[in-house]
């Protein structure tokens, strides 16, 4: 079976990725990211690919795009001018926040600035209590004051948020109303739309989060469309989900803040798909790329995945320390260590890694484009894995001489170290933390790392996957085929999918049924609504989960309503389905403890893209390489060796390659240390193996 061309193409903080498949061939491209102009390098990376593959623009059928311009904008603070109408006495509630904190001790604990300031936090009398009844009237006559004030502060955009409207929408749709009316071409956002969910700081968050990046990506998506149309591509654009499904560009302008980790979600969507054809049922998804790593969990094909999300962390890091989402998300531990993040020497003298990061522009002091700071790509160009002629296919060369001035100055030099042994530290620091966040993660939700297969993807991943593999005591990694263009690849594995969640709480004992089924069905509604919109053919997967907590505690773990039996929903099943993942989890129950339900989520899904192979077909029409010798420095050691090298278009199933080695392609290069043995998998993957694996 012939299927038309689609395009997987992935804006990061560093790289652009372009992946293309037609006709059972495959076509892949890394360029940097244009950052000034977004649409800009999206479109110029979509006519190389379709130009390098022979297909003509009219002929490609889906083009499915993921980008990191959400995010930056939280992060960077250059979003709209955001103005948040709430109830009376709540204007304060992204200042105050939940009353956490992140650091217990720091007393002088930074804490992220809300991102809108409190002179655009205006309030009106109303209120709707905890059980959905209207106790104050919504005060109309003050909004025309309310709409003249924003109107004065030049506002581009509006959250609504208003208390206890996860239950009862009414006030805020009539504020939105009016607020249309008086405030034209103004974006306004609903706490009640974007979050319907309990914890007003979290909704308030969200909705606040959703209107601020509203006018940039609306602008960013009109602007790519009708580039695209004046190009020839007459083909739908579809936008890639942090939940790891697929959306319409006009939900994606209503609800922006559900793409910041579209591209990790694609990359885990990648590894899953790598994960099912190896019949891996315990895996451990490590991407990298220039910016940051990401690594997930994923268990018998399916991922971990979350509620909620933090963006814009202001403390290295720290969970807690930035702006809190409530939207479906992959879970994954984020890190500022990509190839393109700073090295340098801290008061203490240690080396220290990120999370700043030289990004594309000026990018690291290789790139010979203005950056002036070693990065971990110096580091790995220095240490002799990265081969400065052939990096990026020879598209992109690198100037070695520049990575020994930065790496001397920043690193070697203040630690009395030769640039050979500062660059091993480098990679070593790098490594080690990214082991240690995949321990954490893991114990955070009650799993264990050793054991895993590791599947590595990103342009930096496969440089580190293996040393770091070690730390973690992974015996095995997989480097799948066009690892370094992952996340692309896995925008086409994705389905066409939406999840609505309703907050609705109950206590098991005085569950009912109907009015739960009467809720789930409402979203189910709902969702279906926007996953026909995309596939208007084809069985519909409906998944429905149930948020349970004993009573009191603070945060509820998932529990699948299928518990409930084909009958409906049956209290005594589903205590049976939490008390089992609950002892699993804490290694005890909570006697005499009283079980709620507080939130109901539903996933629509349409069928999985349709497949030409079984296993993708290596890329071609890149460049092959040629075997030869490479001067290396052993990590084992600290002394330089001469090694192998290994281009991965010459290697086929027969071939087995021992460590210290490397295996280069256009977009990575796998390091293989000393210990491990390689060979290459039926579907083209590089399957690496300690070596007393191997029998």
């Amino acid at each position: 079976m012939t299927l038309p061309a689609r395009i997987g193409i992935d804006i990061g903080g560093t790289f652009t990725d372009v992946a293309l498949e037609h006709d059972g061939r495959s076509f892949t491209l890394k360029t940097l990211t244009t950052h000034g102009a977004p649409e800009q390098g999206v479109l110029s990376a979509l006519l190389s690919v379709v130009e390098r593959a022979g297909v003509k623009p009219e002929e490609v059928s889906t083009i499915i795009h993921g980008t990191t311009l959400a995010t930056n904008a939280l992060i960077e603070r250059k979003g709209a001018r955001t103005a948040l109408v709430t109830t009376a006495g709540f204007r304060d509630v992204l200042e105050i926040r939940s009353e956490d904190r992140y650091e217990q001790y720091d007393l002088d604990i930074d804490l992220p600035t809300p991102l809108v300031p409190r002179h655009l936090r205006l309030t009106v009398n109303e209120r709707i209590d905890a059980s959905g009844t209207v106790r104050v009237p919504l005060e109309s006559d003050a909004l025309e004051g309310i709409a003249r004030q924003l109107l004065e502060a030049e506002v581009e955009a509006v959250a609504i948020g208003l208390l206890h409207s996860y239950l009862n929408a009414e006030h805020e749709r009539a504020l939105a109303d009016a607020l249309t009316r008086l405030l034209p071409g103004v974006a306004i956002t609903l706490s009640s739309e974007v979050a319907p969910e309990m914890r007003e700081y979290e909704r308030f968050s969200t909705a606040a989060a959703n209107a601020y990046v509203q006018p940039l990506m609306s602008g960013y998506l009109d602007r790519l469309e009708k580039s695209l149309v004046r190009e020839g591509f007459s083909c739908p654009l579809l936008l890639m989900l942090s939940s790891g499904g697929l959306t319409t560009v006009e939900t994606a302008r209503r609800f922006p803040v559900r793409l910041v980790e579209s591209g990790p979600a694609g990359g885990v969507v990648f590894a899953v798909d790598i994960a099912q054809r190896h019949e891996l049922d315990r895996v451990l998804s490590f991407d990298m790329g220039g910016t940051t790593a990401k690594l997930c969990l994923i268990d018998d094909g399916q991922p971990m995945t979350s509620r909620s999300f933090e963006v814009a962390r202001v403390w290295r890091f720290r969970k807690g320390s930035g702006l809190p989402l409530r939207i479906p998300v992959i879970e994954m531990v984020e890190i500022g260590a990509g190839g393109g993040s700073l090295a340098r020497v801290d008061e203490l003298g240690r080396i220290t890694i990120g999370p700043e990061s030289a990004g594309s522009e000026p990018g690291p002091a290789c790139y010979a484009r203005g950056g002036t700071h070693p990065t971990v790509t110096d580091a790995d160009v220095l240490l002799g894995r990265i081969e400065p002629d052939g990096f990026a296919g020879g598209r992109l060369p690198l100037e070695r001489h520049a990575s020994v001035e930065a790496m001397r100055r920043d690193v070697a030099d203040p630690l009395g170290l030769d640039v050979a042994r500062a660059s091993l530290g480098v990679a070593e620091i790098v490594e080690e933390t990214m082991a240690s966040a995949a321990r954490v993660h893991a114990i955070e939700h009650g799993h264990d790392v050793s054991g895993r297969t590791m599947i590595a993807f990103g342009g930096a991943a496969p440089l580190h996957a293996l040393r770091m593999a070690r730390k973690l005591g992974v015996n095995r990694v997989l480097v799948p085929a066009r690892a370094g263009v992952g996340s692309a690849i896995g925008f086409l594995r994705a389905p066409v999918s939406y999840e609505i969640v309703r907050s609705g709480r109950v206590a098991l004992d005085e569950l009912d049924a109907v009015a739960v089924e009467e809720l789930l069905s409402e979203g189910e509604h709902e969702a279906r609504a926007v996953v026909r919109a995309v596939e208007r053919d084809g069985e519909l997967r409906v998944e429905r989960r149930v948020y349970m907590r004993y009573a009191g505690q603070g945060h509820e773990i998932e529990v699948s309503p299928a518990a409930g039996g084909p009958g409906g929903l049956d209290a005594a099943l589903l205590r049976g389905a939490f008390e089992k993942l609950y002892r699993r989890l804490y290694g005890r129950l909570v006697p005499d403890g009283r079980i709620e339900c507080l939130t109901w989520s539903v996933r629509v899904t349409a069928p999985p893209p349709a497949r030409e192979t079984e296993t993708p077909l290596p890329s071609i029409g890149n460049e092959a390489g040629s075997v030869g010798a490479r001067t290396l420095v052993d990590p084992e050691t600290g002394e330089s060796v001469t090694v192998e090298e290994h281009a991965r278009a010459d290697l086929d199933e027969r071939s087995s390659v021992a460590g210290p080695a490397v295996i280069t392609e256009d977009e990575t290069t796998i390091f293989i240390p000393r210990g491990f043995s390689a060979r290459v998998a039926p579907d083209g993957a590089i399957d690496c193996r300690y070596e007393e694996v191997f029998a």
